[in-house]
């Protein structure tokens, strides 16, 4: 629905323009998407398959990308401009509501029954089988990538954006929704454990925490982080101690940890799995699976792994992987290039994309189609005076113009 309101939209707006102009990004990435998508339908039609998980990828990409559009222009008229730190708000908000939700549906039945019955995301049997908290639509793995990107958003704001670094209300603001949505996330699915820890490692390592001086805005910055983070251990314990279903949620979301505290190891029952029985890989002299693949991706349980870079081999072999990790390669440096504030943002989120395809294959495109589209002509041109933390002038190169109207 968002989609199809986004492609009016850009219809509209191209005709306001009075010329079809697209932005070198967006054309490069949906080049490289294509690619992609052919080396997947090659897969496909060679191994007589008919898992077209990937082979329709550029279908996805743009459905994404117009659906990122509506929203953006949605941000844009309700405030009168359109800023990254803005569209981040928003999506701090759209976790914390989640994480909401997901504490609402396992401790309210009457929310429970609700979302069960009108919100169904396919798997609600299998969550309440294994007692995993989900939110609506945000559950596993899916939602652990999602929330650890938003977690690496607020690190950068927190490390680089000085209108937030000399504003105490907005920085506990940020640190309290961080902390919440890495305590309730890890609830949800451990994955948002690879947001929180890089998030910290990054303020570690960006704010002066390893040099001998010290700016008195990051002495201020970590007085607050670790004040909050005092108050929300102390909240933690008292709940551990005293609730049953808070003692096993914390337990599940941070068994890493207490594993470490109580045993002096580092274990959980995912890491045990991937370290024993997922790495599975073609056999070595199985030539064309290892280039090509054998076009299974929807039934991995076939193949009997679900580690990303396993299933992308056994879907398109090395060649569709090496093309996938060139899409966001691309996308991440082009979109690193066009901020100063938020040039790490998109080297951690590729950084991210990476380290998560060592567990599972989830996909963050769409976090990228939001920010592409906050870079689009019309907002650019009729926001530029209130678009933060980008270039003054758009380079005329970057765009793409196909021919006036």
């Amino acid at each position: 629905m968002l989609a199809a309101v986004g492609g009016l939209l850009m219809l509209y707006h191209l005709i306001r323009m009075r010329s079809i102009i697209f932005s070198k990004e967006i054309m490069i990435s949906s080049l490289i998407a294509m690619v992609f998508s052919v080396i997947g339908l090659f897969a496909v039609d060679y191994n007589n398959s008919q898992d077209y998980s990937y082979a329709s990828y550029i279908v996805s990409m743009v459905t994404w990308l117009a659906a990122s559009y509506t929203t953006c222009i949605s941000i844009a008229w309700i405030h009168g401009k359109l800023s990254p730190r803005l569209l981040i708000n928003y999506l701090v908000a759209v976790c914390l509501l989640q994480c909401a939700l997901a504490l609402l549906i396992e401790f309210v039945p009457a929310v429970k029954i609700f979302v069960d019955s009108y919100f169904s995301i396919g798997i609600t049997e299998f969550l309440n089988k294994v007692k995993r908290l989900y939110g609506i639509g945000a559950a596993l793995d899916v939602a652990g990538v999602r929330f650890s990107a938003v977690l690496l958003m607020i690190a950068v704001l927190l490390a680089k954006d000085e209108t937030i670094r000399h504003n105490s209300r907005a920085i506990t603001v940020y640190v309290i929704s961080f902390l919440l949505i890495a305590g309730i996330g890890n609830m949800i699915a451990r994955t948002t454990l690879l947001g929180m820890v890089g998030g910290i490692v990054y303020l570690l390592s960006t704010t002066g925490c390893f040099s001998r001086t010290m700016q008195h805005a990051n002495i201020k910055l970590w007085g607050i982080i670790l004040s909050a983070l005092a108050v929300v251990f102390i909240i933690g314990a008292y709940y551990y101690n005293t609730d049953a279903a808070m003692h096993k949620l914390l337990r599940f979301g941070f068994e890493g940890f207490f594993s470490w505290a109580e045993t002096g190891e580092w274990r959980t029952d995912s890491t045990d799995k991937l370290n024993t029985t997922m790495w599975i890989w073609p056999e070595v002299n199985d030539t064309k699976t290892w280039l090509i693949g054998k076009a299974v991706f929807s039934q991995w349980h076939d193949v009997g792994t679900d580690i990303g870079y396993c299933r992308f081999i056994f879907y398109s072999g090395a060649t569709g992987l090496v093309t996938f990790i060139i899409f966001f390669a691309y996308l991440s440096v082009t979109m690193a290039q066009k901020s100063t504030v938020f040039k790490h943002l998109f080297i951690l989120l590729f950084l991210l994309l990476l380290v998560n395809w060592f567990k599972v294959s989830t996909d963050i495109y769409v976090i990228y189609a939001l920010f592409l589209s906050m870079e689009s002509p019309y907002l650019s041109q009729h926001y530029k005076e209130e678009i933060e933390h980008t270039k003054e002038k758009r380079n005329e190169n970057s765009l793409l113009y196909i021919r006036p109207i």
